[in-house]
This record gives structure tokens, C-alpha cells and sequence, in this order.
């Protein structure tokens, strides 16, 4: 399997969150690993690509990611 790189993860996961989450423990496996390899510390998504675009819908998808041991912030 080819490694992804951060930004190939981050879209994976948006066409995830499009299609109801599908996939979307292994998208966030595959996105630790990336951050991990680039040196990254957390990743960053754009909040209008997002299904929930409100503050509940952002701090919903921060406490999943984050059980899961990826930090997530949102760009401006």
C-alpha cells in the first residue's frame, strides 16, 4: 500500500466525512501515520469543506481525532 502524504489523508478523510463517514477510522489511521512521518504535530482542515460547519460540529470531530490520537485544529 502506498504511504499518503498529510494533504492525500485530509481529502481522503473530507470524501469520507461526504459519504457519512464511511471509512473513517482507517482515514484517521492513515492520517496519524502521515503527520508522523512529515513531522507534523497536528492537522489542519478547512472548516467549509466540513459536513458540520458550526463550532458543536468542529469540537465533535476534534473529540473523535483526538481519542484516536490525532490533534486537529481548523484553518481561518
Amino acid at each position: 500500500m502506498k504511504e499518503l502524504t498529510v494533504a492525500e489523508a485530509t481529502e481522503n478523510i473530507y470524501a469520507s466525512l461526504r459519504a457519512d463517514n464511511a471509512d473513517i477510522d482507517a482515514h484517521i489511521v492513515a492520517l496519524k501515520a502521515a503527520l508522523t512521518r512529515e513531522g507534523k504535530k497536528q492537522a489542519v482542515f478547512d472548516p467549509t469543506k466540513l459536513a458540520q460547519n458550526n463550532r458543536s460540529g468542529r469540537k465533535l470531530m476534534q473529540a473523535y481525532f483526538r481519542q484516536r490520537g490525532v490533534s486537529v485544529s481548523f484553518s481561518e
